[in-house]
């Protein structure tokens, strides 16, 4: 069962046979725009406007991931994400101006505003059950939420992505290990942008990769591209058909590089000018807009026509996420509470 299968990026011949459609492409590639504008729009709410306050931890770079990841499972399918998770909420289709009114700290959010930008991917509207702020947390509630979509005979697979310094927690290890002991249905998806925090993986990490150590656990492991959401999009596929079919769980590592610091805060002066240039040429959303262009996918002016929609659109949510008001601190006592008559 076990074994590390490298899943290329797409290839001429994947979108001529039609394996990669059309429609799925220019899904993704407003997918990658979208999230990558929400992105420059929160730091510019933050940093400009202030209208964003607290921690808050860019997608930037690796839009790819959850892209790929989200048009390869269904909607009925759970997801449980992390602190870095604004692009797992836009990629599963939660209400932009909800994700926007929860990282302000309106009542509309999708947490009342009360959990910020590290809780804002919980929306259970579309399956999103949990984005925690506890680095690998979720891979054991995971293995748990799995094994109750076992026993109720459900065709449905639990999704859960976190990042590389995840990967040396006790959380990590358990959760992997109970859910191969018991063959759960759960896609273990690492997003890996070579940084836990600022310590580059070289230092952190003692094994060759991240999918090797997961291989030792005797499941099918998948290496993607990060920066190419069809490599993404092929790899968890496959690790989805493998949950569908019974034989337990699955894990995929997404190879990428975060442009930005950890957190907004975060001028990751840590890494060298050459990273940061290497790095630049390998941006997703622009190697795959030239993709498109060059398969004839999209023509003359697409790509700056839907960046126009894109950007009416976030310019619309942040209005109306402004426009929701600062929950009153009355409300909190219902949050802890059970509502009702008291003792």
């Amino acid at each position: 069962m076990g074994g590390i299968t490298v899943v290329h990026s797409s290839t001429h011949s994947d979108i001529k046979s039609g394996v990669l459609t059309r429609e799925l492409l220019r899904s993704m590639l407003r997918k990658l725009i979208l999230i990558r504008r929400f992105e420059e729009k929160v730091e510019e709410l933050y940093l400009k406007m202030a209208l964003i306050t607290g921690p808050s931890h860019l997608y930037l770079g690796m839009e790819a991931i959850a892209t790929g990841a989200s048009e390869a499972l269904r909607e009925d399918d759970y997801v449980l994400a992390t602190y870095r998770g604004h692009g797992h909420a836009i990629a599963r289709g939660a209400p932009l101006y909800r994700i926007f009114a929860e990282l302000m700290g309106r009542v509309d959010g999708t947490c009342g505003g009360i959990g910020g930008s590290m809780h804002v991917a919980t929306w259970k509207e579309k399956n999103l059950m949990l984005a925690t702020a506890i680095v690998g947390s979720n891979i054991p509630i995971a293995a748990g939420m799995g094994l109750a979509v076992k026993k109720k005979g459900e065709a449905r697979v639990v999704a859960a992505f976190f990042g590389d310094g995840a990967v040396n927690s006790g959380a990590f290890n358990e959760g992997i290990n109970l859910a191969a002991v018991w063959k759960v249905p759960v896609i273990f998806i690492c997003e890996n942008n070579l940084y836990a925090m600022s310590l580059p993986q070289s230092k952190g990490i003692s094994s060759k990769s991240i999918a090797e150590r997961a291989a030792s656990y005797n499941i099918p492991t998948f290496v993607a591209d990060g920066n190419d959401p069809t490599s993404v999009y092929k790899a968890v596929l496959d690790a989805v058909e493998i949950c569908r079919r019974g034989e337990g769980p699955s894990f995929v590592e997404c190879r990428s590089w975060r442009m930005k610091g950890h957190g907004i805060y975060d001028k990751a002066e840590y890494r060298t000018h050459e990273e940061v240039e290497r790095w630049s040429d390998k941006d997703p959303v622009k190697l795959f807009e030239d993709l498109l262009e060059k398969e004839g996918v999209v023509r003359g002016g697409e790509v700056e026509k839907l960046k126009g929609e894109v950007e009416g659109e976030l310019d619309e949510a942040i209005k109306k996420a402004r426009a929701s008001p600062v929950p009153e601190f009355s409300s909190l006592e219902g949050l802890v509470y059970p509502r009702g008559d008291k003792d």
